[in-house]
């Protein structure tokens, strides 16, 4: 038996009804479709992939089971009718008891998917001397074989070929000999077994099937929330790096103003255009953000380049514009041959190093050294001395979100971050980062 079955939009969920991915659910067995209904109370079944639940009839189920129904009584007429044609017929007494005994069997086949062994063993005890029940004890020993495991088919099929076995005793066949029949009994048992067994085994391949394709679904979405989460964190952190120095930027000359009302309107008017300055810098690199995000990519045409390490002198200037004393001392033999990797990300450990100057050091001196070659890798460090008058009031936090956010830049690029206080009583943000031999810029 082949079932083509594709995941349904509700594949995944809890309790999902696969019958709306097939195409003719109605010729698919019910215990395929997950159709459940109440809690199954039975013993192990190769159902209890639909979470031991009674499986409901498909359309095919009850076709099939009335097809089952017709067959057991018109089988067992047909048998009823050759024992009466012998030789010597059996009582009507014993005629009637096995038509009364082998009707109730047939009609104990409409349970038989739901308690498959009781029906099979009440079933054995009717074929011990009823010819009406024979096709009836069959069927209902291929159910066993389709729903329960190999040691419980072997002893309902035990118990009935002792039950057939009786049958031979009280009721010959004339003119067959006693192994003839035993034989035939056998051979039709192991048949019957066998393929309720290669049955089961189909679907149970197909159940297989639809769970691993359900859990590939659920895997792809949470695939899909990582890359999402992934793609938030990215968002944040080159949203901090970008717009932090900007707004430390608006932040001091905005304070310069504040404290100090009665300046020249010249100073003032130069701090307005600082300010103004630097929002229309603080929005066209959001706008590059964006861009860059979108685009999947390192740039964008339609935007400015990212920052590299060439662009480190131009970020020291920002800051001594803003206030803040800073000694530069660089050691590569051209800053613009850094690979663009490599500098962007140098470029980022020292914007977030000068923005948290400004924030929590203002007044110190800055020391930025950057040095290095192909092959020897590149180290960007700066160093501050804590502000005056709060060495031990009141330290610099040793990880706030910047420093996780280089981090985890710095070690997706390959190289290594430390921060904290010397020995000295300086604050040291130090970045090492591979610089490959012969690696274009």
């Amino acid at each position: 038996m082949s079932v083509a079955i594709r995941p349904g939009p509700d594949a995944g969920r809890s309790g999902p009804d696969v019958g709306a991915g097939v195409d003719h659910p109605a010729l698919v067995p019910g215990q395929l479709l997950g159709h459940r209904g109440e809690p199954e109370r039975g013993p192990d079944s190769a159902t209890a992939t639909a979470g031991r639940r009674r499986i409901r009839r498909s359309l095919r189920d009850w076709a099939v089971d009335l097809a089952c129904f017709l067959l057991s009584v018109a089988g067992g007429l047909v048998f009823v009718g050759v024992a009466l044609e012998e030789a010597s017929p059996p009582s009507d007494l014993l005629v009637f008891a096995d038509v009364a005994a082998g009707s109730v069997g047939c009609l104990l086949l409409w349970w038989r998917r739901r308690w498959p062994v009781a029906v099979a063993l009440l079933l054995a005890a009717i074929g011990c001397f009823s010819d009406m029940g024979s096709v009836a004890v069959m069927i209902a020993l291929f159910t066993v074989a389709v729903h329960r495991r190999l040691p419980t088919v072997l002893v309902v099929a035990a118990v009935q070929l002792a039950g057939f076995a009786v049958y031979c005793a009280l009721r010959p066949v004339d003119d067959v000999p006693v192994p003839v029949v035993a034989g035939f009994g056998l051979v039709v048992t192991a048949a019957v077994v066998a393929w309720g067994m290669f049955v089961r085994a189909s679907r149970q391949l197909v159940l297989s099937l639809q769970e691993r394709a359900v859990r590939a679904e659920n895997e792809q979405q949470l695939r899909v929330e990582q890359a999402r989460d992934t793609e938030r964190t990215r968002i944040a952190r080159e949203m901090h790096d970008v717009l932090a120095h900007r707004l430390s930027l608006l932040s001091m000359h905005a304070g310069a103003l504040e404290f100090r009302p009665d300046a020249p309107a010249a100073e003032v008017a130069q701090a307005a255009g600082v300010v103004r300055a630097s929002a229309r810098h603080a929005l066209e690199d959001l706008r590059e953000v964006i861009g860059v995000l979108r685009s999947g990519g390192d740039g964008d045409p339609g935007t400015r380049p990212q920052p590299t390490l060439a662009d480190v002198p131009v970020l020291v200037e920002e800051s001594r514009r803003a206030g803040v004393r800073v000694r530069a001392e660089y050691r590569v033999p051209e800053l613009a041959t850094v690979p663009c990797g490599v500098g962007r990300s140098a470029y980022r450990v020292l914007q977030e190093g000068l923005t948290n100057v400004r924030k929590h050091a203002p007044g110190t001196v800055a020391t930025v050294l950057v040095e290095g070659g192909p092959g020897a890798g590149l180290v960007v460090e700066l160093r501050n001395p804590a502000p005056a008058g709060g060495e031990n009031a009141a330290p610099l936090p040793g990880g706030g979100t910047g420093l996780v956010g280089l981090l985890e830049r710095v070690s997706l690029a390959g190289g290594h971050l430390a921060h904290g206080w010397t020995p000295d009583g300086e604050f040291r943000l130090r970045a090492e980062l591979p610089w490959p031999a012969g690696q274009p810029a």
